[in-house]
């Protein structure tokens, strides 16, 4: 079995009651970080007896074979990541697929996300939203991302390196424009914990007046493109009915089409179609 663990992104109080258990039993823990792992186990009080491996960005890809072969000898393996759920952001996609691939049951120690705690702290809407990860670190490729959801009407959510942090928010700035609600998470759920909200253009303002720049783990949270006003004048509801015959539709049909889309009156939409 391959047990996807999630780990404290801040306080090791938050971790599941079932982490310390699975990785004291574990037949082997790949860990994105072995140091941060040996760390947590001491927190937990837990002292793992397998084989503990590194699993991280630069070896994933030839890891990932030799753990998929150990998974199908019958080998139960835990994979941590430095912090939060392996696979969001983070290395383990690859062995899940391998593991799904090979018909090996995969599980999961569901524990603190970054992602979801930052939207749960945003003020934002929740009910849809993106995750985006990190964002491209050169400023061409990163406009042009940015560029591309500008009109994305779902919440977005990005991790950021505190350095190129209020870099990011400029550049958010100039896509999403100056006003459009955000929120920096800084830190969620350690000693330091900050959470700051505005409109792009003063969160800018705030990282640029950081002392010694923006410190700590990172979340940014972007509140989506605002809906486009609709156009009820005579002439595009008219427009709008022409349309919709075209495509086939009796006038009859045409004009409640257009109310149904449109939310405007039977009667004004009637008189543009007749007008």
């Amino acid at each position: 079995m391959l047990i996807l663990a999630g780990t404290p992104i801040g306080q090791v109080a938050d971790a599941s009651s079932r982490l310390g258990p699975a990785l004291e039993s574990a037949d082997v823990i790949a860990a994105e970080d072995t140091r941060r792992l040996s760390r947590l186990a001491s927190d937990l009080g837990v002292r793992p007896t397998g084989k503990v491996v590194s699993f991280f960005e630069g070896n994933e890809q030839a890891r990932t074979v030799e753990l998929a072969e150990r998974l199908v000898a019958g080998d139960t393996i835990v994979l941590v990541t430095d912090a939060g759920m392996p696979s969001v952001s983070d290395p383990g996609y690859r062995l899940v697929a391998a593991a799904v691939g090979a018909g090996v049951e995969v599980s999961v120690i569901p524990g603190p996300s970054a992602v979801l705690t930052a939207l749960a702290i945003s003020g934002l809407p929740v009910d849809r939203f993106a995750f985006e990860g990190f964002p491209p670190r050169k400023a061409g490729a990163r406009d042009k991302a940015f560029a591309e959801l500008a009109s994305e009407r779902r919440t977005l959510v990005f991790f950021e390196s505190p350095h190129r942090t209020a870099a990011t928010l400029a550049s958010m700035r100039d896509a999403f424009g100056a006003d459009r609600p955000a929120v920096v998470c800084r830190e969620l759920t350690k000693t330091y914990e900050e959470v700051v909200r505005g409109p792009l253009a003063e969160l800018v303002a705030w990282a640029e007046s950081q002392e010694h720049g923006v410190r700590g783990e990172v979340t940014l949270v972007v509140s989506g493109a605002p809906d486009e006003p609709v156009d009820l004048s005579p002439a595009s509801l008219a427009a709008l009915v022409e349309a919709a015959r075209a495509d086939g539709m009796s006038r009859k049909d045409a004009v409640a089409h257009v109310v149904a889309a449109t939310g405007a009156p039977k009667n004004t939409v009637y008189a543009a179609a007749h007008g």
